[in-house]
């Protein structure tokens, strides 16, 4: 029995080769690594979205059991995501908690029939520009937001009003001691996630998100600091499933742009994070219309217990990788040490410092935001560099569904206007005035390229006539084939009417 249950998780994803008992042995301790590294961010991610902390470990724990266990993406593995925080947050505040369960659920229903129709593949046709400015965007907000958690103070609920409200912040927090206290223990979290990774001995024992929320939730204690605690209530009685009158919401226009900005999003960023994954190891490709799948059906599991949605989270996978992961049976074995922790110990949960999760989450953001990628973007492709700037200063202006959409129809049109490159070729200037100028066009002709083409057209000499020869065009719209003709047959108009009226005039 237990052969037969390793071989059919080694079919996901072992090395050919290899033992059944060494693949388990090298699972078991990456599923160990996997877990420490979720705890923190789940809880974490949870808090920052306006719902119990056990929400997040519930999406965790589907993360592991439902969609690890499907086929798609043999190693990435699923749970709440800093991602989403944004938008999970407005969706609470706007609709209750009690609603987020039907969002999720729809976004998880849409993701199945994405999947089962093929979609899966098209999200990769998605420009990264975009899909940066959304991560930097999200990235912005969310640090945002959290400087405010990290001071034990409640945020604006708007983008600009909470960067706007920065500055009274700090003033408020110079004139309260247990506000930088706890502005203390979020900083000291910070650095702590900054400068465990150089501690390679440490950083192999003990993941960096575990260790600083550990070192930060020890020293409150031990020094009885005054600041907030995480809320804890138990993991079934944060269970929400969505009633008959949550339903009714799907009536709403808000509701359903929301709802199609989960499945967006959560879509894109796992698939992305499948390529990336695929890129550290060695074993099966993605297939991304399963993986979008099996992201669907754990989504939608979510929604039925009323917890957060998931994606894939490149943080956890790479740490699945890195820790040696074979097969899927890593990160189905995390889920289960997720279920164990909240059943047997949700009460550690109420000692952690809301700050520390703060602090998680600030680092977090910031790895969100392409600091590295952006200023060589700009010098080898500026326009890429543009949708990316102006797409996450939407998402901070307006919301993160408007500001995606701002960022798609930029890089439509920033991609239509680089193909429709139009040439016009003149001959026979040469040649008698009383033969018609040959004028050839190639290339692509679209509305976009009208007024430069006409500009060309105009410049021609007004006493000769023109044949317009098309055959050159790969592609031509109507606005541009109306009007090339209208102008030709003007233009030769013209031409024929000078031209009896000069021979009618006598010498």
């Amino acid at each position: 029995m237990r052969n037969s249950l390793l071989d059919r998780f080694r079919g996901a994803g072992g090395t050919p080769g290899s033992s059944g008992a060494g693949t388990f042995r090298a699972d078991f301790t990456a599923s160990l690594v996997v877990f420490l590294v979720a705890v923190p961010l789940c809880v974490g991610v949870a808090v920052a979205s306006g719902v119990p902390a056990e929400l997040g470990l519930i999406t965790g724990i589907v993360g592991g059991l439902v969609t690890g266990f499907l086929p798609g993406s043999s190693l990435q593995v699923s749970g709440p995501a800093a991602g989403l925080t944004v938008l999970v947050y407005e969706a609470v505040e706007q609709y209750g908690v009690a609603a987020l369960g039907v969002l999720v659920l729809v976004s998880g229903l849409l993701q199945l029939a994405m999947g089962a129709f093929g979609l899966g593949r098209w999200f990769r046709a998605i420009s990264v520009a975009v899909v940066q400015g959304m991560l930097a965007g999200i990235g912005l907000v969310l640090i945002a937001g959290q400087l405010y958690a990290l001071a034990d103070a409640k945020a604006p609920t708007s983008g600009l009003d909470k960067i706007f409200g920065i500055p009274e912040l700090i003033g408020d927090v110079a004139g309260s001691g247990d506000a930088l206290k706890a502005v203390a223990v979020g900083v000291g979290t910070i650095a702590v996630l900054v400068l465990w990774p150089r501690f390679r001995k440490g950083a192999k024992v003990l993941p960096a998100p575990l260790a600083a929320v550990a070192l930060a939730t020890a020293s409150t204690v031990i020094f009885d600091l005054p600041i907030a605690r995480v809320e804890v209530k138990g993991l079934l009685d944060a269970i929400q499933p969505p009633g008959g009158g949550e339903f009714q919401a799907l009536a709403e226009v808000g509701v359903i742009g929301t709802v199609l900005a989960f499945t967006l999003i959560a879509s894109a960023e796992s698939l992305f994070s499948a390529a990336a994954v695929d890129r550290l190891h060695d074993g099966p490709r993605t297939n991304y219309d399963k993986e979008l799948m099996a992201q669907g059906a754990g989504n939608a599991v979510c929604g039925v217990l009323g917890a957060l949605p998931m994606t894939a989270v490149i943080v956890r996978s790479a740490a699945n990788v890195q820790a040696g992961a074979k097969t899927k049976a890593s990160r189905v074995l995390h889920g289960v040490w997720l279920l164990i922790f909240a059943v047997l110990f949700p009460s550690a949960l109420g000692i952690i410092p809301v700050a520390t999760l703060a602090g998680v989450l600030v680092y977090s953001g910031w790895k969100l935001i392409p600091t590295k990628d952006l200023v060589p973007l700009w010098r080898t492709h500026r326009g890429e560099a543009i949708i990316l700037i102006v797409t996450a200063g939407a998402i901070v202006i307006t919301n993160m569904f408007e500001g995606v959409i701002i960022g798609l129809l930029m890089a439509v049109a920033k991609t239509a206007w680089e193909t429709s490159h139009v040439h016009v070729e003149v001959s026979g200037r040469e040649d008698d005035g009383d033969q018609p100028l040959h004028v050839r066009v190639r290339g692509h002709a679209t509305f976009l390229r009208l007024p430069k083409l006409l500009d060309e057209l105009e410049g021609l000499p007004r006493e000769r006539e023109v044949e317009l020869d098309l055959t050159g065009l790969r592609h031509v719209d109507h606005a541009c084939e109306m009007a090339l003709a209208t102008w030709t047959e003007r233009h030769n108009a013209v031409v024929k009417r000078d031209t009896a009226v000069e021979e009618r005039v006598p010498a």
